[in-house]
């Protein structure tokens, strides 16, 4: 593969290519071409992440340092009890670093034994309908909490960056459709508490899914993989 135009020492640096140019073998060839494309590399380790991605022709690259309220060990245990929220802090002193919060959901996958990872404002309309989907009440309230949580603090960022109030309101926009939408279709708690009393024993006797469920609890190493293009990297 052809790296002559490549910022080969940066990409040295931060373990994406080897000394011998050879990319690094926690990317797969698919996360190698799309990283050449534009995708942005993501690196989890503990409660710190950073990002990274080709710009100008892939002559430079761009890093981004972050880091969470949480390790994702943690995020990673605790979503297979219930759904995780995370915040995501940006520690550069860039633009974007004036909107410094990031809310993440994080949502265990029984079926692939995976944990999903959403943005609660670039995958709001994808996150809200898996949430409403579960008509589990108390996970509704959660998010919806979430959701005026992230509402609050953009609305006192607006006051703070009037330079780049009209970016803040069109995520303010996102955050209140999807807490408009959430109240205009969330279940009666009366009634999911009925459904959910007359479920209990199916529930404690699958032990297929209880085994599912807890399948393979071990250590989770530093994840190195691609994401979405600028403005996301979701899982």
């Amino acid at each position: 593969m052809q790296t002559e135009h490549l910022p080969t020492e940066d990409l040295k640096k931060f373990g994406i290519i080897n000394e011998d140019l050879s990319f690094s073998k926690n990317l797969k060839a698919d996360d190698i071409q799309k990283f050449l494309q534009g995708y942005t590399i993501v690196a989890d380790n503990g409660k710190n992440r950073a990002t990274f991605q080709l710009t100008e022709n892939n002559t430079k690259l761009k890093v981004i340092f972050l880091e969470r309220d949480k390790s994702i060990s943690e995020i990673i245990e605790n979503s297979k009890e219930r759904i995780e929220y995370s915040n995501i802090k940006n520690l550069s002193e860039s633009r974007e670093s004036k909107l410094s919060l990031e809310k993440k959901a994080f949502i265990y996958d029984k079926e692939n034994n995976i944990v999903a990872e959403f943005d609660l404002i670039r995958n709001a309309t994808e996150l809200t309908a898996i949430i409403v989907d579960k008509k589990d009440v108390v996970e509704i309230n959660r998010y919806k909490v979430e959701l005026q949580k992230l509402k609050n603090f953009l609305m006192d960022k607006i006051d703070q960056y009037p330079e780049i109030a009209k970016e803040i309101e069109k995520d303010i926009n996102i955050v209140s459709r999807e807490i408009n939408t959430v109240n205009s279709i969330s279940p009666d708690e009366k009634q999911i508490s009925k459904r959910k009393n007359s479920e209990v024993q199916l529930n404690v006797n699958d032990k297929d899914l209880y085994e599912d469920a807890n399948r393979n609890r071990d250590e989770q190493k530093e994840e190195l993989q691609e994401r979405e293009k600028p403005r996301g990297f979701r899982r």
